[in-house]
């Protein structure tokens, strides 16, 4: 899996654990090893532009997704998945900070930078959360996404509560 992160944001990041994660996560829904994607970190102000042009809203957002070859999940264990552009996730260090300062469990930007990368790439992978069936579905694999690669790197403590919305 050939994945690039390009940090943007003048902001000081745990960019290996972002590339583990994102690793572990594309690895766990069986995504080809040969595909790829690319993790951008950038700045307040350059989230907020991309926030408005691509979904008309106002303010930066803390994760944003967006898909290439629209690659899917294998349906069955011994189907072959295919190659290609899994696409970019751009993530945001200062909603991250804040958002993981005032979740319940309170956690710092890295983790939630983390879970916000976690919770990019399943939206890469066709997986939303409008409707109350889908976040549950979402949320509760990237829990468990979380919590797999947290104890593989013996990782104490709470896992990150979900932030995003």
């Amino acid at each position: 899996m050939s994945i690039d992160v390009n940090n943007e944001s003048g902001t000081d990041i745990d960019e290996q654990a972002i590339l583990d994660v994102a690793r572990y996560a594309v690895a766990r829904m069986r995504i080809h090893p040969l595909s790829e994607l690319s993790v951008i970190v950038v700045d307040a102000d350059a989230m907020e532009q991309l926030h408005l042009q691509w979904m008309d809203l106002p303010g930066p957002t803390d994760v944003m997704s967006f898909p290439m070859d629209e690659l899917r999940p294998p349906a069955k264990d011994d189907e072959e998945p295919p190659q290609g552009l899994l696409g970019d996730i751009v993530l945001c260090p200062e909603v991250a900070k804040k958002q993981g300062e005032e979740a319940p469990t309170g956690h710092s930007m890295d983790e939630e930078l983390q879970l916000l990368t976690v919770h990019g790439v399943l939206h890469l992978l066709g997986y939303d959360h409008e409707e109350p069936s889908e976040k549950a579905e979402m949320f509760g694999l990237q829990a468990a996404i979380i919590d797999g690669w947290r104890a593989e790197r013996g990782l104490t403590g709470p896992s990150p509560a979900p932030t995003v919305t």
